[in-house]
């Protein structure tokens, strides 16, 4: 079937040609025959790379252009939603039938927004999270939304992302019955039991524009899946880079997936010894640019060298602890051929779309962490890895190509992986911690709720699908008895109403759980004492703080100086006794040391060395420091402790910059970020008002500032010192 035979606006059809489409993949042909282009609800289950998202944008073109309503596209993970975001923009060349061009909004976070001027797009693409944050904050364009593209949907069975997701859908099939479900999922087992909690029509084919070919390496040599077999030159760097190798030579791209990010990088040293002989000159020239682009792009630390050192022979790694910038370059040079070997964590496997001719998987077995040892990989990981094998428009034939180890041999990895099922999806709302919040959610978004209305929403959730009505009940009373003793809901005869804690703790978008730790500690906290480290403790201490970074034995001392010091800024008790330092209190305490070090300024090199953390999860932890201490500013507002907000105010604003307290009205400054602002404090440009009566080139002599930045300083200031002038009139 053509593109230009689609029941479809001509102008879309001339629009996706002009994408490079023109042929219907079969999946994306049975979409359409199912219905997709006329309204109908659909689950489409196929490998990655089969054209999915072809089929999302077709029905997404067709909603917007024949004015039926507003799209919405939900993903799980940011670098997907900002993948997916590039791939509509393209939608906004078009024309809807009022005479404005399509509009294309992103939002993956800022929870506490309720996300009302989203209400101006016509694609809205969101994480699963984002979106949850909107409907509990009930903007009216909801709706308006005729058609909802649930990508990944599998991930409903995670443990950490899946109920969020469960939930979102639920209340979608409650309350926009009438709208359009297109669910987007790799190939599972139960893929009947999603389409019908879905209510949707099912496609589920294995079909996949590049053929696979499975395998396994033992030996010196690999066995696929068609009963070829082939020998293996050895590198002497190992199987993992020998297997890898062997495709770059026949003029392929790897990818290993390593377990650990320590496995990853040294993956990728030992492959940047061999992968500069498959670097054409032009290819040589443009990764050495990219290598003094990963220099230049953030912070110097001993990470990002060792990157820019791979990166220049023609391979890299990837994973979580790099920087957002750090990621995106690999990505992008990946893409472009530089990189001819890639090792990277499992997480990309279900994140960005980076295929490659051969996928090597180095190990089976992942740390485990409800086991407290290693265990082994789900099918339906390694069946998302598989995705990752064979390069459209470059390659004919991806392979998977698994290293036997001692643990499992080829027969095994044959009968247990290369021929096995992917695992069927559970249900993870079934969980007290992820139902309790869920419910808070659920009742905080009505003026009043009954038992027969949460059990009406409950009804529409793959849980209710999955597990008999009494168990779900009794899971419900016992979270809904949280909810009750702690204040969060009240009873009003029948029906249950959010108080107004419970109704903030929900629109703030963090745990219950997170919301009582804060309000009993905001309650007891000394109106006399600073509390700093309290702050700090609390924050780190909520089951919302993400990634967590246990104390090691060599952070005893530091932290123990810390208390020593501090000890009267903390708000609960600290322990007294030495056989403490291994219970609650000192739990994940290595992530009060990294923001205690990074809002005095420690740089990412020191916080590496000194504590460990990596550059990625060092922003990871400040972003979520930032949300959690707007969250306690917004309580400590609430329950009238006015008396505390100056000092959470100024933690807020330390854990944004990084910095000490003297440096926050320099950050405050476009373009002048934690190491500018200690430069030009250290000059003497204490505050703003110096930086008014000094000269450009006085401010461009500053170490790190420079002309263009001094320029745009004096600019701002400018516009300050006018509207210090608009109100001193206004007030006199």
């Amino acid at each position: 079937m053509k593109i230009n035979e689609l029941l479809i606006p001509k102008k879309l059809a001339n629009f996706i040609e002009s994408l490079g489409y023109s042929t219907l993949y079969p999946p994306q042909e049975e979409a359409v025959k199912s219905g997709v282009l006329d309204g109908r609800s659909l689950l489409l289950t196929t490998p990655t790379a089969s054209g999915k998202t072809l089929v999302a944008m077709l029905a997404a073109g067709k909603t917007v252009l024949e004015g039926v309503g507003k799209v919405v596209y939900l993903t799980p993970l940011r670098a997907l939603a900002n993948e997916k975001y590039n791939e509509f923009k393209a939608f906004e060349r078009l024309v809807k039938p009022n005479g404005k061009n399509v509009k294309v909004m992103i939002a993956t976070g800022d929870y506490d927004s309720s996300g009302r001027y989203l209400g101006r797009g016509d694609i809205l693409v969101l994480t699963n999270e984002k979106f949850d944050s909107v409907i509990r904050h009930g903007v009216p364009w909801i709706n308006s939304v005729k058609l909802f593209v649930a990508d990944e949907v599998h991930i409903v069975g995670d443990d950490h992302r899946g109920p969020t997701l469960e939930m979102t859908m639920a209340k979608i099939l409650s309350h926009a019955h009438e709208s359009q479900i297109l669910a987007l999922s790799a190939t599972v087992k139960n893929s009947k039991d999603l389409a019908k909690w879905l209510s949707a029509e099912l496609i589920d084919t294995r079909w996949r524009p590049i053929k696979l070919v499975e395998g396994a390496y033992e030996y010196g040599e690999i066995k696929f899946s068609d009963d070829s077999v082939k020998k293996i030159k050895p590198t002497n760097r190992g199987h993992v880079i020998d297997v890898a190798i062997d495709s770059v030579a026949e003029g392929g791209q790897s990818l290993i997936f390593a377990e650990t990010r320590k496995r990853a990088v040294s993956f990728s040293l030992k492959a940047s010894e061999i992968t500069p002989h498959y670097l054409t000159e032009d290819e040589a020239k443009e990764a050495e640019k990219v290598s003094r682009e990963i220099i230049s792009a953030g912070n110097e630390t001993k990470l990002s060298k060792i990157l820019s050192k791979v990166v220049e022979n023609g391979a890299a790694f990837h994973h979580a602890g790099l920087t957002s910038k750090h990621r995106s370059i690999i990505e992008d040079s990946f893409k472009r051929g530089l990189i001819k070997v890639l090792a990277a964590t499992p997480t990309l496997a279900s994140g960005v779309n980076l295929p490659a001719r051969r996928v090597v998987i180095s190990s089976l077995m992942r740390y485990n962490s409800r086991y407290g040892g290693k265990t082994p990989i789900l099918v339906l990981e390694y069946k998302q890895m598989c995705g990752r094998a064979g390069r459209p428009k470059y390659d004919d034939v991806g392979e998977t190509v698994i290293i036997a180890s001692d643990r499992m041999d080829v027969e095994e990895i044959f009968y247990e992986y290369i021929e096995g099922e992917p695992e069927p999806i559970r249900s993870r709302l079934y969980n007290e911690s992820a139902l309790r919040t869920h419910l808070l959610a659920t009742i905080s978004s009505f003026p009043r709720i009954t038992d027969g209305e949460i059990s009406n929403i409950l009804s529409k959730s793959l849980l209710a699908i999955q597990h008999r009505r009494t168990r779900i009940q009794s899971k419900v009373n016992r979270a809904m008895k949280y909810l009750i003793d702690e204040d969060l809901v009240g009873e009003r005869g029948k029906s249950y109403v959010a108080t107004e804690f419970g109704r903030r703790v929900s629109i703030l978008y963090i745990d219950p759980v997170t919301g009582v730790i804060f309000r009993d500690a905001l309650n007891i906290a000394n109106r006399y004492k600073h509390h700093l480290l309290g702050f700090l403790h609390l924050i780190i201490s909520s089951p919302d703080f993400v990634p967590k970074f246990p104390l090691r034995n060599k952070d005893l001392d530091e932290a123990l100086i810390l208390i020593d010091e501090y000890r009267d800024e903390f708000i609960f008790p600290v322990p007294n006794h030495e056989f403490d330092i291994y219970g609650e209190f000192f739990e994940n305490f290595r992530c009060l040391l990294v923001l205690y070090g990074w809002i005095n300024e420690w740089g990412e090199d020191k916080l590496l060395e000194r504590l460990g953390v990596e550059p990625g999860d060092l922003h990871r932890a400040v972003e979520t420091a930032e949300w959690l201490t707007h969250a306690l500013f917004e309580l400590a507002k609430l329950l009238g402790r006015k008396d505390l907000l100056p000092e959470i105010g100024i933690l807020m604003q330390r854990i944004k910059g990084g910095v000490k307290s003297e440096l926050i009205p320099l950050t405050k400054l476009e373009g002048i970020g934690r190491v500018r602002a200690r430069s030009l404090y250290n000059y003497g440009f204490t505050d703003l008002e110096k930086l008014i009566l000094a000269p450009v080139d006085k401010i461009a002599s500053v170490p790190k500032i420079g002309t263009i930045t001094a320029r745009g300083i004096k600019r701002q200031l400018l516009r300050y010192s006018k509207d210090n002038e608009n109100r001193f009139k206004l007030r006199y």
